[in-house]
């Protein structure tokens, strides 16, 4: 066993870390929250520094990294602005790895160096007004083949960056007839220009920046060769990137508790009470020991599940474990980082409430915390939980 990292990945995570504490202060980060705007600027500057082509092949323009790459880079993006995370998941683990698995040669060689040079943005719309896990049965959106074009009629919600997007990976029903659940459906790329998308941003507590959309489609046309794999076998293509984005997403968390632990760590050592400072209480001491650990915790089993991914060896138990505690060492971790912080973690001026707001959703998306525990004992041997 080696658990170190290579010469290569110990750089890039001091690369992305440097490059995040250096442009992103406090004060960017909360402006581009309030105005719940998305930071296009620092989106341009992480495509010129190669960190949106590090997980894309050379072929492409990339640098042709794998999943544990992509879990070093969105770990140090979460430890600073958890909504860089957000956008960097949507797009190159829904957007470039979707093209890059099952996408046409031509296909590739349209989209992927744009997505490298951060001159496409891409959404990924699976989750339908009445059902989120359930996405099967609650899939209502519809696409017809008309001659050379699908019309395609629905709303999805909580698209994530739908309205910034050039292009939405949709989830459509391409045979309403299919004898199972999952057979009759495909992935379309739909223009999010094409006339009848709307988007409609959505008000919420976290991921400000990173807005949330519910997307209507009102017949929209989009041509034939915009399907991405087989036409009706879209399910099973989709299974090939939900490791990935177990994976991803459980990275996503840890950066997010390292980040709040980074706060509390410096403010207890910085902040006095009754003529010392409370980093020297053991209360307080604990508290940080605890959460340290957990954070280790949580990256040994999401590095665990990364390796078994990029060595092609079964990881859907392990990386769904990692998503599961990872998300919640976040929480709590963001948790007990406002209780160490007190009314200074209350202030909107400090980071910590951003931590702890962001680390919530992660709980409960893109799999919720209970139906990752349900696949989990499925594969013990239990019977289906649901």
């Amino acid at each position: 066993m080696d658990f170190a990292l290579t010469e290569e990945q110990e750089a890039l995570k001091l690369m992305v870390h440097d490059f995040m504490k250096k442009e992103c202060s406090s004060e960017y980060m909360q402006e581009k929250e309030e105005k719940e705007e998305f930071p296009e600027e620092l989106w341009q500057k992480m495509a010129q520094t190669g960190l949106l082509g590090a997980p894309i092949p050379e072929q492409y323009g990339g640098s042709g990294g794998d999943i544990i790459t992509m879990a070093i880079i969105l770990e140090e993006l979460a430890r600073v602005f958890p909504d860089m995370s957000f956008a960097y998941i949507v797009n190159i683990c829904f957007g470039s790895k979707s093209l890059e698995y099952f996408g046409t040669d031509e296909q590739k060689e349209k989209y992927l160096p744009l997505l490298c040079e951060g001159k496409l943005k891409f959404a990924m719309a699976m989750t339908e007004p009445n059902g989120g896990t359930d996405v099967l049965g609650a899939l209502k959106t519809r696409a017809t083949l008309e001659g050379d074009h699908f019309i395609v009629n629905g709303t999805k919600m909580f698209i994530t960056g739908a309205h910034i997007a050039d292009h939405i990976m949709t989830i459509v029903k391409t045979n309403p007839n299919a004898p199972k659940k999952s057979g009759g459906i495909s992935l379309l790329l739909i223009d999010r220009k094409s006339p009848g998308v709307e988007t409609i941003p959505i008000k919420k507590l976290g991921f400000k920046s990173v807005q949330t959309c519910e997307v209507v489609f009102d017949n929209v046309s989009v041509p034939k060769e915009n399907i991405l794999g087989e036409m009706d076998k879209g399910w099973y293509h989709l299974l090939d990137t939900l490791n990935n984005e177990r994976i991803d997403v459980a990275a996503q968390c840890i950066g997010i508790a390292q980040g709040a632990f980074d706060l509390a760590l410096e403010y207890a050592k910085q902040r006095e009470a009754f003529g010392k400072p409370i980093g020297q209480y053991q209360a307080i001491q604990h508290y940080l020991a605890i959460m340290s650990t957990e954070i280790e915790l949580a990256r040994l089993m999401n590095f665990k599940a990364a390796w078994l991914q990029s060595n092609k060896k079964p990881c859907g138990v392990e990386s769904t474990m990692a998503k599961y505690y990872a998300s919640k060492v976040a929480f709590e971790v963001a948790s007990q980082g406002m209780q160490i912080l007190g009314g200074y973690g209350f202030a909107m001026e400090y980071d910590m409430q951003r931590f702890f707001r962001d680390s919530k959703l992660l709980t409960v998306a893109p799999i919720s915390n209970e139906m990752a525990l349900n696949f989990i004992g499925q594969n013990l041997g239990l019977p289906k939980s649901y």
